[in-house]
């Protein structure tokens, strides 16, 4: 009986409890296989894949939640108008920086025109945003490839595919008789019938004058500061590419400000 109690006793202490891995290290092979494992389900249960032609295609939200595992944030360089007369294009970059070696470890770059298909009616603020968000993919992309792979998925983010397909099947065109003019008089009637109506003249929106690249290159560098904690340095970068000129040159002062501050003993928050 004596013995039996023991053993009880002693139950527990054989016991291991195993941490939770709260991020991952893109250095390790054996943390990077775990991280496949846990993008595919939360890829799955967040439903944060397209299937295009049979395959499965990861959206940017997964791509950026596998950086995020890592400690690599993306940071938009720029996004610059390279529109025609004709066409509505905007060409993005974006850089990854990793939070641990507070270095730059990848870069992206897309375009997004209102030529494509399916986009022709697509606003102005609408072609930009999507070439940032085709250009966060395509930097991801270029690193993290082989883990969105690992996780079962086709390496490609979603938003570089093209859903609908350009070409036209030829065999459907040629089943389809062509459509025969209508009276010369049935035309002009419906045309008098049909009043014209008055194209809006819309108003242009003031243009955002985001931080500027070099202004950011300045806010990394002071984050980079011994005396900058790693929870501002997080918050400050997850933050970085909704930052107006204005307010990056507040966050520049502000940064420098505490530095000079901690340096002298004094404490302040950046």
């Amino acid at each position: 009986m004596e013995t039996a109690m023991n053993e009880a006793t002693k139950a527990p202490k054989n016991q291991v409890n195993k941490t939770k891995v709260e991020s991952y290290d893109i250095a390790r092979s054996d943390e990077t296989l775990h991280l496949a494992t846990d993008l595919a389900k939360f890829i799955k249960e967040n439903k944060l894949s397209t299937t295009v032609q049979g395959k499965e295609f990861v959206n940017v939200e997964g791509w950026q939640y596998a950086g995020s595992r890592l400690g690599i944030v993306p940071i938009v360089d720029h996004v610059i108008n390279v529109s025609t007369e004709t066409e509505l294009k905007y060409q993005a970059k974006v850089t990854l920086f990793d939070l641990r070696s507070g270095h730059t470890v990848g870069a992206g770059f897309a375009i997004c025109s209102n030529k494509e298909q399916g986009k022709k009616f697509y606003q102005e603020f609408a072609i930009m945003s999507m070439a940032q968000t085709r250009a966060i993919g395509k930097a991801y992309r270029n690193i993290l490839a082989w883990i969105i792979r690992a996780a079962g998925y086709e390496p490609t983010p979603a938003e570089e595919m093209d859903y609908g397909g350009n070409t036209t099947d030829a065999k459907v065109v040629a089943a389809v008789p062509a459509p025969q003019e209508a009276p010369a008089a049935q035309v002009a009637a419906a045309m008098k019938a049909v009043p014209a109506e008055p194209v809006a003249a819309e108003a242009a929106a003031p243009a955002v004058a985001y931080a500027t690249a070099s202004q950011k290159e300045e806010i990394i560098r002071l984050l980079n500061h011994p005396v900058i904690t790693r929870q501002e340095k997080t918050k400050m970068l997850l933050n970085i590419n909704r930052l107006d000129e204005e307010r990056a040159t507040s966050a520049i002062n502000k940064l420098k400000k505490a530095i000079d501050d901690r340096e002298n003993g004094e404490s302040a928050a950046a």
